[in-house]
């Protein structure tokens, strides 16, 4: 058993998943020698070499359109950009072009590639470093979009998305990478990629988020527990797919929600968790379901933590799903 952070756990996955399979490799902007900016590839350079963790031109665009081509021809590569917000440059290849390789040749070709982000916010970075664009992804049809926020989940669902047949928008929460530890075992466990993670049991409402969201909203239910409030909270992992059977099932056994999303109100991916539930289980629900999320403004720099749904907004939220 180690103890390890998220970023650490990532390290060791990928490093994992390179001995387990020499078609597995890494490129990205200084995930060579430097070991990446949040040193999420470190020491990766110095064990497998120039040609298996190859530092590329600040090219997101090249980036991409390489890891394409090396999957198409058989390799595993592993994708990394810098920050969430700089994947625009390669959007396109991503999904007009990896999205769309299966389904354009009928099944003859698939991209079995990953690419790694640290997305979100509350470490200061403006609007250029806090970004969540999910759901530019989610809404792309042949992609998978993964969002863990434990070292635990990260192990499991980044070894899905190095071993899966398609490509895989794995994003990293970056204002966790440091703050949360867990004892890992020395096993070689996968969580499959659409299962959804529940991380604590309650009577009276259901709390759902990803990523670093997440860690707001335990926090949310240790206060809500304190007034006598027990929640159910739900961790979906998974974005696309996500766990619709789970969600359905708690929200139907409880009647009362609340979907918390770092990333702006406006189609977030917390919309369609609620529009899903509001049709499928509308007569079940005791209240309608009430959305916590960022704000329809670009990411500010000065009020940094004012844009993130924190604790009080989440706990004002059950509030009015209790009073209703």
């Amino acid at each position: 058993m180690a103890l390890q952070t998220i970023v650490q756990t990532v390290a060791r996955t990928l490093a994992e998943e390179m001995v387990r399979d020499d078609a597995v490799v890494l490129l990205g902007e200084d995930v060579g020698k430097r070991g990446g900016v949040f040193l999420a590839t470190e020491g990766l350079f110095d064990r497998f070499g120039p040609d298996r963790v190859i530092d590329t031109p600040l090219s997101e665009a090249a980036i991409i359109g390489a890891a394409i081509g090396m999957a198409v021809h058989g390799m595993r590569p592993v994708a990394e950009i810098q920050f969430a917000d700089y994947v625009f440059p390669g959007f396109d290849q991503l999904v007009s072009q990896a999205a769309k390789l299966r389904y354009r040749s009928g099944g003859g070709f698939s991209a079995p590639m990953v690419v790694r982000m640290p997305a979100g916010g509350g470490v200061a970075g403006g609007h250029h470093h806090s970004q969540n664009p999910e759901s530019h992804f989610v809404h792309t049809p042949g992609l998978q979009v993964v969002y863990p926020s434990t070292p635990s989940d990260t192990r499991g669902l980044l070894r899905s998305a190095v071993r899966g047949q398609d490509p895989v928008v794995f994003m990293e929460p970056k204002r966790l990478y440091r703050a949360v530890k867990e004892e890992l075992p020395d096993d070689d466990a996968t969580i499959p990629i659409g299962q959804a993670r529940l991380r604590r049991e309650g009577d009276d409402v259901v709390l759902i988020s990803y990523g670093a969201s997440m860690a707001e909203t335990l926090k949310a239910a240790d206060a809500l527990a304190a007034q006598g409030v027990s929640a159910d909270v739900i961790d979906l992992r998974s974005l696309l797919p996500w766990d619709q059977d789970l969600v359905l099932e708690r929200v139907a056994r409880v009647g009362r929600v609340v979907v918390i999303s770092e990333a702006p109100r406006t189609l977030s991916f917390a919309s369609e968790v609620a529009a899903t539930i509001a049709e499928e289980a509308l007569d079940l629900l005791e209240a309608p379901p009430v959305r916590v999320t960022g704000f329809d403004v670009p990411y500010p720099y000065a009020q940094d933590r004012a844009y993130l749904p924190g604790p009080d907004r989440i706990l004002h939220a059950v509030q009015r799903v209790l009073d209703y």
